[in-house]
């Protein structure tokens, strides 16, 4: 369904464009449990009705883009282009985290990271960012051989690079912990959690439950991917986001259509280094920045940063 029609994204440079939200209501549990082939109809049939409408580009939303190839089969039997949004939610992810974890007294290269869900797309990526950055790393996935195989190509990280399977263990020392997977239930509890951590959650539905930032006052737990539109934008839908702000996945269909380019631009279980910093350097070029950060769809203030950071004895 045609969810309703975005209007008002204009660029630094002058360029403007329109666009719309259309629906695939599925729940992330159904995305996972009907037959592939079925899924993938169903969005296909989606694409197709953003191309009625108008549409030049689509971004694959949310578990839309998870679910089987990671959009690679929904391009090849679509019309127009498609993105899954990763190198942009790439970006904004790694900038949010390490802008937070200065917020709260961690110097990103002394701190020890953690990726959860590493062995994706999105995973990897951050992996071979913060283990450039971060003086040591955890890749944690329930995908053991895989990881293995992608912490082997880490041989010029700056940081030490360790694995695991276990969630808790994995994450339990980390100053920094980036979570990405594509489960569709919460995975990391309150009790997992060093003090004084910062938590980026990407994954949506979210990795982090609720009861984290409801039982620990000495951890900081944000949204990774908040993204603020240049121009006047309205969505004309709300979605939980302050006015003039969207996901990072949204964004990057954003910045590609301004861009004037109308290609398949994240599609697949990769997303390379280079994509990553092209998409932020289009990204500063239109204006788009990062945003104010949130967190379970509620802003979270330099305040309640201060009182976490005292919290967790960091003053």
């Amino acid at each position: 369904m045609v969810v309703s029609h975005i209007t008002g994204v204009k660029s630094l440079t002058g360029a403007e464009a329109e666009g719309w939200f259309v629906g695939c209501p599925l729940t992330p549990k159904q995305l996972s449990q009907l037959p592939l082939d079925e899924v993938y109809r169903k969005i296909i049939d989606t694409v197709k009705l953003a191309e009625e409408v108008g549409a030049k580009i689509v971004g694959l939303g949310a578990h839309t883009s998870v679910v089987g190839d990671g959009g690679i089969t929904i391009a090849k039997n679509s019309n127009i282009a498609v993105t899954t949004g990763n190198s942009f939610t790439v970006a904004t992810g790694i900038e949010g985290s390490l802008k937070a974890a200065e917020m709260m007294g961690i110097d990103p290269t002394e701190a020890h990271a953690a990726v959860v869900g590493a062995a994706g797309s999105i995973g990897w990526t951050c992996s071979q960012v913060l283990a450039r950055t971060c003086s040591a790393l955890t890749m944690v996935d329930l995908a053991e051989d895989r990881l293995k195989e992608l912490s082997a190509k880490l041989v010029n990280a700056r940081a030490t690079v360790d694995t695991t399977t276990d969630i808790a263990k994995g994450i339990q020392d980390a100053d920094i912990v980036i979570t990405v997977s594509s489960a569709i239930d919460a995975i990391i509890e309150p009790h997992y959690l060093k003090r004084g951590a910062v938590i980026c959650d990407i994954a949506r539905p979210r990795d982090v439950s609720v009861r984290v930032v409801e039982e620990r006052n000495d951890v900081l737990v944000i949204e990774g991917g908040v993204v603020e539109v240049p121009g006047d934008v309205n969505f004309n839908f709300d979605f939980g986001f302050p006015p003039k702000t969207a996901y990072a996945c949204m964004s990057e269909t954003m910045i590609l259509a301004l861009e004037g380019r109308y290609e398949c631009y994240t599609l697949g279980k990769n997303v390379t280094i280079e994509q990553v910093e092209e998409i932020s350097r289009l990204a500063a070029k239109h204006g788009f920045k990062l945003a104010g950060f949130r967190s379970f769809e509620k802003p979270v203030t330099e305040e309640q940063i201060a009182y976490i950071r005292k919290n967790a004895g960091r003053v």
